[in-house]
């Protein structure tokens, strides 16, 4: 039987996003996702609930997301569902967390342009470790990328 974990996730940054290395040097930036939703309640007046959501995003993708994302910018998250579970150390009780890991990231807004949503899409493939950001078509490199033109060309081949 086959199994799925993914998560696509569009909402703002909570707060900047923080970057760490470890001691074998793979960068590892956390930051938290906000995502809004409205709905109407039984009495008909509209409601907002929030979602606050952690990710965390290694290596390139880590760098990336540090350099070009701050509190209130807007991005999509493609990633897996992860639980962390531990032994809290001051009351000894077992303690989880559940938090999403970055497969892939769509810069949706510039740092310029925080939380605007308007901005540029960008797209930062997580297994593409060869390219520049500039390369990537990431915020301030006016290229685009090769394999997204190749992969446009692929799609106008589809007969559906």
């Amino acid at each position: 039987m086959a199994y799925l974990n993914k998560v696509f996730i569009i909402g703002n940054l909570t707060r900047d996003p923080e970057l760490r290395v470890t001691p074998k040097g793979t960068a590892i930036c956390q930051f938290g996702i906000a995502v809004n939703r409205q709905f109407k309640d039984e009495s008909g007046a509209t409601r907002d609930e929030t979602t606050f959501i952690d990710v965390e995003a290694w290596g390139k993708q880590g760098e990336l997301v540090s350099k070009y994302l701050s509190k209130g910018s807007l991005a999509m998250v493609e990633g897996r569902l992860k639980l962390d579970q531990w032994e809290d150390k001051q009351s000894g009780q077992k303690r989880s967390k559940l938090k999403v890991v970055l497969d892939n990231v769509q810069f949706l807004s510039t740092r310029g342009s925080a939380g605007g949503g308007g901005g540029q899409g960008q797209h930062a493939p997580a297994d593409d470790t060869d390219q520049t950001a500039s390369d990537r078509g990431a915020p301030g490199g006016g290229a685009r990328p090769a394999q997204a033109a190749s992969q446009e060309k692929a799609d106008e081949d589809v007969p559906f």
